[in-house]
C-alpha cells in the first residue's frame, strides 16, 4: 500500500514539474543613468543628469505558456520610468511601453493584442545611428519619424501579426483602432519586412496614422508649420501622417555599416510637408569588451535643416554592464534652433552634447 501511495506521488510531482517547464514568466530591467556637459541648453552651457542613454530605463514581465503542437501564449507587460527621479516615462499610465497578450503557432507566426510598438520602432530602428551606437540623443529631430521609443511610437488597442522567418524573410502587419489612450487618436497601420542573409540586414517600413500629434514646437523647435502658429504648450495634431523607411546594414569582420533613409509626409489643413532623414554610420569592435562608433544623419523639414554627427564609445564591463562615454554636435540651418532629443534646446542653430554613464541590465 505504501509502495503504491509512494508511487502515485511521484508519479503526480512527475507531471507537475512537467506541467511548469512548459510555462514561464521573466522579469527583466534595464538602468542607465550619467551625467553630460551640453554648450548651449536654452542660452547658457550646462552640466546635466541623464538617464536612459544607452537604452531606455524599463522593467517588465514577458511570458510564454505551450498550449502544444506548436501553439504557444505569449504576453509582455513593460513600464518606462526614469533612474534618476524614479518617476515614470508617462504619468497614470503603469505599463506605458507595451502591454500585449497573444498567440503564436510555430509554423505561421505571432497575433498579439494590446499596447504595442509599430514597425518603424520595431525592424528599422535598429538600423539607426541612434541605435547601433547605443545613444537615444543620436535619434532624429523630435523623433518625428519614430525610430525611438518615446511619443509618438506606443499605440494603444492594436493588433499585430509578425511571421515567422522564411528563407529569412519576416513581414508584419498592424492595425491599430481608434482610442483616446495614445497619441494617435484615430486609426493607424503599419507594415514592415525584414531580410537576412549572413552579414546582411536589410528593412523596410509603410506606416499611416490619423490623427497624430508630433511634437514639431518643442522637439524641433519651429514657430508655424504651413502658415499654422506652433507653440510648446499647444499640442500639434495632424489629419494625416504617412511614415515610409528603408534601411540596412553588413558585417565586415569586425566593422558593421548601416544606413537607412526615412520620409514622413505630414498633412494638416489640406497643407502638407515631408520630413526626410538621410542616416548612416559605422561601429567597429576593437576588442571583444570595447566598441568605438561614428555616425551622422541629416533632416530637412519646413524649409530647414538638422545635422548631426555622434561619436560613441562603449565598454562592457560584464554582458549585463556597461560604460559609455558620447560626443553628438548638431548644426541646424540659420532659421531653425539646435535641439539635441532629450536634451533640450539650443538659443541657436548649434549644439554640443557630451554624455558619459553606466548601464545596467537585469
Amino acid at each position: 500500500m505504501n509502495k503504491s501511495r509512494n508511487a502515485l506521488a511521484l508519479s503526480m510531482l512527475l507531471v507537475a514539474c512537467g506541467v511548469h517547464a512548459q510555462s514561464s514568466v521573466t522579469l527583466y530591467g534595464s538602468l542607465d543613468a550619467g551625467v553630460g556637459y551640453v554648450s548651449n541648453l536654452r542660452g547658457g552651457r550646462a552640466f546635466i543628469a541623464q538617464q536612459g542613454t544607452l537604452q531606455a530605463d524599463r522593467w517588465g514581465l514577458t511570458g510564454v505558456e505551450d498550449l502544444g503542437g506548436g501553439l504557444k501564449t505569449v504576453f509582455k507587460l513593460e513600464s518606462g520610468f526614469s533612474t534618476i527621479s524614479g518617476a515614470m516615462s508617462s504619468a497614470g499610465t503603469l505599463f506605458n511601453r507595451q502591454a500585449y497578450v497573444g498567440l503564436s503557432e510555430s509554423r505561421i507566426g505571432t497575433v498579439t493584442l494590446g499596447r504595442q510598438t509599430d514597425f518603424h520602432f520595431e525592424m528599422l530602428g535598429p538600423l539607426s545611428t541612434a541605435q547601433t551606437l547605443g545613444d537615444f540623443s543620436a535619434f532624429h529631430p523630435g523623433n518625428i519619424d519614430g525610430l525611438g521609443n518615446t511619443v509618438p511610437v506606443e499605440l494603444s488597442n492594436t493588433i499585430k501579426f509578425r511571421s515567422r522567418t522564411i528563407a529569412g524573410v519576416t513581414l508584419g502587419a498592424m492595425y491599430g483602432f481608434t482610442n483616446q489612450s495614445s497619441s494617435t487618436t484615430g486609426r493607424s497601420i503599419s507594415f514592415g519586412a525584414t531580410y537576412g542573409y549572413g552579414p546582411l540586414n536589410l528593412a523596410a517600413a509603410y506606416s499611416e496614422y490619423r490623427d497624430r500629434t508630433l511634437n514639431l514646437a518643442g522637439g524641433l523647435g519651429l514657430t508655424s508649420f504651413e502658415g499654422i502658429g506652433l507653440t510648446a504648450s499647444a499640442p500639434f495634431v495632424a489629419d494625416s501622417v504617412r511614415n515610409a523607411g528603408i534601411g540596412g546594414s553588413f558585417q565586415i569582420g569586425r566593422v558593421q555599416l548601416h544606413a537607412l533613409l526615412t520620409q514622413v509626409r505630414i498633412e494638416e489643413r489640406g497643407r502638407a510637408d515631408n520630413y526626410r532623414t538621410i542616416d548612416g554610420g559605422a561601429n567597429f569592435q576593437v576588442t571583444p569588451a570595447y566598441m568605438i562608433g561614428v555616425g551622422a544623419w541629416t533632416t530637412t523639414f519646413a524649409g530647414e535643416r538638422w545635422t548631426q554627427v555622434t561619436i560613441a564609445n562603449v565598454y562592457a564591463l560584464s554582458k549585463l554592464t556597461q560604460l559609455y562615454a558620447d560626443v553628438m554636435v548638431e548644426q541646424a540651418s540659420s532659421g531653425a534652433v539646435a535641439n539635441t532629443l532629450g536634451i533640450g534646446p539650443s538659443s541657436s542653430n548649434r549644439q554640443t552634447v557630451v554624455l558619459a554613464g553606466v548601464h545596467h541590465l537585469f
